[in-house]
C-alpha cells in the first residue's frame, strides 16, 4: 500500500496515524506547528488540549463510557495515554495536559513507520490518500483549499477556553474539597469548590452581564455566527437568565459544605489540571471578556479573591465541514474518496469523537466497511454523513444518536433508564467486537 498523509498532528491525526502505522502502513504526519501557531495552541506538542483537560465520563453504561470501551477494544495509543497521566476528577478521565502531549508526541516520533513533518499544508495533495485531521484551527489557506474541493462554503462556530488559576492562590479557607454527591473513583475528594451565598452569587452575575467582551477578529464574522450550545461562554449563559448559571456550572447539587452542613447557593467548581495539583481549572467557565475583566470578575468568586491566573479563558474559531453534504459514511469525500476527514473539522465536538473519527479514518483506509450502526463509533460516522444538512452543528456522544432498542426490548425495560442504557451498550460493544473480528 502507498503512503498516506495524515495532515495535523491533533488527537484525531495521531490516532490515525498509529492505527495506520501498527498495522504496517507508511505515515507521512504533518503538522504546522511551531511554524505557524494559533490563537489557543501554547506548545508544539502533539495532541495538546486547549479547553478542559477531561475527557468526559467513566461511569459504566454511560454514552461517554461506551465510545471509550470501543476505542480501548480497538487499541486506541491515546486512550492508553489518557490512563496513563490520569489526575483525579471524579468519575471523569482527566489527563494531566502537559504530561499527556508530551506523551503522545513522544510514542508518535519514536514509530518507524510514521514520518512527522513540520511544514504547514497549504493545498489538499492532488494525489495518494489523505486524512485530513485539521482541526478547528484549520488555517486559513487550507480551509480555502478543503472549501474549493468540496465545493460547499466553510461553516464556523465559537468555541470557548477556561481560565486557569495557580493552587497556592486560591483561599481553602473557603474553597472546600468535594466531588458532587461523594461521587470519585478512590474515595478522595477531587474538586475545590467556591460557594456563594444569593447577595454574592447576584453581584457576580452582575458584573458578568456588564463585562466588556474582547471583539471577534475573524474575517468571516457575521452577527449569526453561532455559538456551540454545549460549550457556551459563562456569559452568555448568564444573559439567558439571572438563574441560568446556578443550573448550570454553578449548580450547587450534591456538595455539601462542610461548614454549614448544607449545599449553598452557587457553587464554582475547580479541577485539577495536573498530577502535581499545582493548578485548577474553573470548571465550565469558558469566556470571551478582555483578560483584565476576567481576573477582576473572577476575583469576586469566594476563595478566588486573591487567585493568580495562569491562563485566561479565551474564544476561538472552530471550523468544520458540512459532513451530511460532502461525506459518506466512511468519512470520505463523496466526489473523490481517497480524501478521509476526521476529527472536529469534521463536525464531531469533543475530545474522545474526535480521537475516535481518527481511529475509524485509518480503519476505513484499511477495511472500507461502515462500522456498526449500533456502535458508538459507527453511530458518530452517521451523523456526520446523515444529518440534515441544512441544520448541521458539531455533535458529542450521546444515546439519541445510537439506534432505539427494539420495540420488544424497549417495552420490556420502559420503566428503567439505567438497564436501557446498559442494554444499547451491551448491544454496541457485542457488535462492534463482531466487526472487529473480521477487520484487516
Amino acid at each position: 500500500m502507498q503512503k498516506v498523509v495524515v495532515i495535523g498532528a491533533g488527537l484525531a491525526g495521531t490516532e490515525a496515524a498509529w492505527q495506520l502505522a501498527r498495522r504496517g502502513v507508511e505515515v507521512t504526519l504533518y503538522e504546522m506547528r511551531p511554524l505557524a501557531t494559533t490563537p489557543a495552541h501554547k506548545t508544539a506538542d502533539m495532541a495538546e488540549l486547549v479547553c478542559s483537560n477531561s475527557l468526559k465520563s467513566e461511569s459504566e453504561n454511560s454514552a461517554p463510557w461506551l465510545l471509550k470501551q470501543e476505542l480501548r477494544r480497538g487499541g486506541s495509543l491515546l486512550l492508553d495515554i489518557a490512563k496513563e497521566t490520569r489526575v483525579p476528577a471524579g468519575h471523569a478521565l482527566t489527563v494531566d495536559r502537559v504530561e499527556f502531549a508530551r506523551e503522545v508526541s513522544k510514542r508518535i516520533e519514536a514509530e518507524p513507520k510514521i514520518t512527522v513533518v513540520r511544514e504547514e499544508i497549504q493545498r489538499i495533495p492532488s494525489e495518494g490518500t489523505v486524512i485530513i485531521a485539521s482541526g478547528p484551527l484549520t488555517s486559513n489557506a487550507l480551509a480555502a483549499s478543503i472549501s474549493e474541493l468540496g465545493g460547499s462554503g466553510r461553516l464556523f462556530f465559537y468555541d470557548s477556553i477556561s481560565p486557569i488559576v495557580e493552587a497556592d492562590s486560591i483561599n481553602t479557607d473557603i474553597a472546600f474539597a468535594a466531588s458532587r454527591w461523594g461521587k470519585s473513583i478512590d474515595g478522595t475528594d477531587d474538586y475545590l469548590n467556591c460557594p456563594l451565598n444569593q447577595e454574592e452569587y447576584e453581584r457576580f452575575v452582575d458584573e458578568l452581564l456588564a463585562g466588556e467582551s474582547v471583539p471577534f477578529h475573524i474575517e468571516e464574522d457575521n452577527p449569526k455566527t453561532p455559538f456551540f450550545e454545549a460549550c457556551l461562554p459563562v456569559e452568555e449563559l448568564a444573559r439567558r437568565g439571572r438563574e441560568t448559571l446556578r443550573f448550570g456550572p454553578m449548580k450547587p447539587t450534591g456538595l455539601d459544605d462542610p461548614r454549614t452542613g448544607r449545599w449553598a447557593y452557587a457553587i464554582v467548581q475547580l479541577r485539577k489540571e495536573n498530577c502535581r495539583s499545582d493548578s485548577y481549572n474553573l470548571v465550565g467557565f469558558q469566556n470571551h471578556l478582555r483578560f483584565g475583566e476576567q481576573k477582576r470578575i473572577f476575583r469576586l468568586i469566594p476563595g478566588l479573591e486573591n487567585a493568580e491566573f495562569l491562563r485566561y479563558g479565551q474564544i476561538h474559531r472552530n471550523t468544520y465541514v458540512n459532513g451530511p453534504e460532502l461525506l459518506n459514511d466512511m468519512l470520505q469525500l463523496k466526489s473523490d474518496p481517497r480524501i478521509s476527514f476526521a476529527g472536529q473539522i469534521s463536525g464531531v465536538e469533543g475530545y474522545v469523537e474526535s480521537i475516535a473519527t481518527g481511529f475509524a479514518a485509518a480503519q476505513f483506509v484499511l477495511d472500507p466497511r461502515p462500522m456498526p450502526r449500533e456502535s458508538a463509533i459507527g453511530s458518530l460516522c452517521a451523523y456526520i454523513s446523515g444529518a440534515d444538512p441544512k441544520h448541521y452543528q458539531p455533535a458529542n456522544i450521546t444515546f439519541d444518536l445510537l439506534p432505539k432498542l427494539d420495540e420488544q426490548t424497549a417495552k420490556r425495560l420502559r420503566k428503567d433508564k439505567k438497564a436501557r442504557h446498559a442494554e444499547v451498550c451491551r448491544r454496541a460493544l457485542e457488535k462492534f467486537d463482531e466487526y472487529l473480528s473480521v477487520s484487516v
